[in-house]
Order: C-alpha cells, then sequence, then structure tokens
C-alpha cells in the first residue's frame, strides 16, 4: 500500500478493510486505513517496525490535524482578545494502541487520541501585564514611501503583543521570522557594507532600532546588538540595531522577575514602541537619547 494511501484522508469514503488493516478515527469519523506490512521492515518475517516509517506517518498526522494554540492579545482599541487552546496528536497514547494491533491484530480501530495545549499567554495574564509602562521609544519614518512603509508595518505587526518571559532571551530574527516576498515585505533602501542598495525588506532595521531603545529604557539586558557601517536618519547616532536573516540579530534578555509586553505599532509617520509590564515588578530605567 502506498504511502499516499496511508495519510491519505479519504472525505467521507469508508474503506473496505483487509482483516488485519487498521481504520483511524477522528471523532468518529473516518480518517484512513494501514496495514501492518506498511510500518514492517521487508524480507523478513519477524514483526520488526520501521521506526522512521512510523515516525513520519505521526508526522504527517500531526500536520493534519494539529491546531496550534494562540495566545491572548490586545486589539487595536486595547481590548483584550482572548486565547484559544490548541491540540497535538498523544502520541504515546496512539503507539500503545498502535503496538497491540501490529503484534498480535486483536485492534481493528482506533480513535485518534488528542492532546490539549495550552497558549503561554492567557487573558489573565494579559491583564495583569498591560498596564505599568517600563520602556518607550518613538521614531519617525516618511509614510509616503510605500514599500518602506509596509515593511516597517509588518514587523511591527510581528512584535506587537509579544511576551518575553522572565529568563527568557528575545530574538528579533526568530520573532519576527524571515523576510520575503511571499510573506508580504516589499524592495526598499537597505545599506550594505556601507553602501545604499535595495533589498526585500528594506526598513525593518527602523523597527529593531526602535524596539532597541524601548528596551535600554526599560533597563533590560541587550545581549546582542550590531550598528549600520553609516548613520541612519531616523535614530541618533551610535543607538541603532541593524539585523539581518544571513547576519546580525538583535537580541535582549528579560532579566526581570515579571513578563514584558511588546507593543508596537504605526501611528501616521510615527514608529511608537512600548514596554509594560507588572505593578509588583522591579527595574531600573535608563535615560535613552532621543527619548520622548
Amino acid at each position: 500500500m502506498i504511502l499516499a494511501l496511508i495519510l491519505g484522508v479519504f472525505l467521507g469514503i469508508q474503506q473496505v478493510n483487509s482483516p488485519d488493516s487498521l481504520t483511524i478515527k477522528k471523532d468518529g469519523s473516518y480518517v484512513s486505513s494501514i496495514h501492518r506490512l506498511d510500518f514492517s521492515f521487508p524480507y523478513t518475517d519477524l514483526p520488526i517496525i520501521d521506526s522512521n516509517r512510523y515516525n513520519q506517518f505521526l508526522d504527517n498526522l500531526d500536520k493534519q490535524f494539529s491546531v496550534e494554540p494562540e495566545n491572548a492579545r490586545l486589539n487595536q482599541n486595547g481590548s483584550i482578545i482572548s486565547e484559544r487552546v490548541g491540540y497535538r496528536i498523544h502520541r504515546d497514547s496512539f503507539t500503545e494502541k498502535f503496538l497491540v494491533y501490529f503484534f498480535s491484530q486483536k485492534q481493528s480501530s482506533i480513535e485518534l487520541p488528542m492532546l490539549r495545549v495550552p497558549p503561554k499567554v492567557d487573558s489573565e495574564l494579559l491583564e495583569e501585564i498591560r498596564y505599568k509602562r517600563i520602556g518607550r521609544y518613538v521614531t519617525s519614518y516618511n509614510s509616503h514611501n510605500k514599500n518602506r512603509s509596509t515593511n516597517i508595518q509588518l514587523a511591527a505587526n510581528a512584535i506587537n503583543n509579544y511576551v518575553v518571559f522572565p529568563g527568557e532571551t528575545f530574538s528579533f530574527n526568530k520573532v519576527v521570522g524571515k523576510r520575503t516576498k511571499t510573506r508580504g515585505y516589499l524592495r526598499a533602501k537597505v545599506i550594505v557594507r556601507g553602501e545604499f542598495a535595495e533589498d526585500i525588506g528594506g526598513g525593518i532595521c527602523q523597527v529593531s532600532s526602535t524596539l532597541f531603545n524601548a528596551v535600554d529604557n526599560a533597563g533590560l539586558e541587550v545581549t546582542e546588538r550590531f550598528s549600520h557601517s553609516r548613520a541612519v536618519p531616523y535614530i541618533p547616532p551610535g543607538r541603532d540595531a541593524t539585523v539581518s536573516w544571513y547576519g546580525p540579530d538583535f537580541a535582549f534578555k528579560n532579566k526581570y522577575n515579571q513578563p514584558v509586553l511588546i507593543q508596537a505599532k504605526t501611528l501616521g509617520h510615527l514608529l511608537i514602541i512600548k514596554l509594560y509590564s507588572s505593578d509588583s515588578i522591579q527595574y531600573i530605567p535608563r535615560k535613552v537619547p532621543g527619548a520622548t
């Protein structure tokens, strides 16, 4: 039986099973049928499971039926949008039932077991850390430059509502992700080895630089930062933080005992980044050049 038949979802078509095949269901509905030979090593009569093929099978089931959790977040009006619980396949439970089928063939059907995956940030936590501002920085940009403005907006959206837990390190590249055309990023001016050029994602360094100054204002620990090879107009000299997917990153560590919430937005020609935390946070702010 080919792999596509093993992993396919047959949209309501019930399959006639051979005596030693196994039917997989989810919430009582048919998912697929598999055969023990699909996971057995060839050229042997011994009942040995091919673990690579079996794990690949589980990976594909996870891709089909797992649901990522969603953190609680603040909308543009400041109201809390509730979290959503996620689900993933309970691999241990599924494997226990699969082994009964594989070695004894006494199991003819398996209900796909699912595990709840709670979000990292729920409404209760967000309510607790949304009011006390511990850091802030504002920069301006030319909103008539549509490509650059789009890139700034996308990167700001990516870090908005992100919560950095105590002891956790925030990586700009990891959180924002790769800047590609398929993700909406456009070509705009960048600095390459001291010279101006154009590339996908130009302008996002203004977001990382604005974030750096807000982070520094909050007294957080900067663990990685690099300056451009020439001065940039949107930030005081020496206060920038250049980033590149295949190069430098901007990162900081939350050294405090409370979570830190990042709020980033654009307003007209302004990029505004603020950091919030719990009223019980004990922090030491720093004066930052150019802060308003």
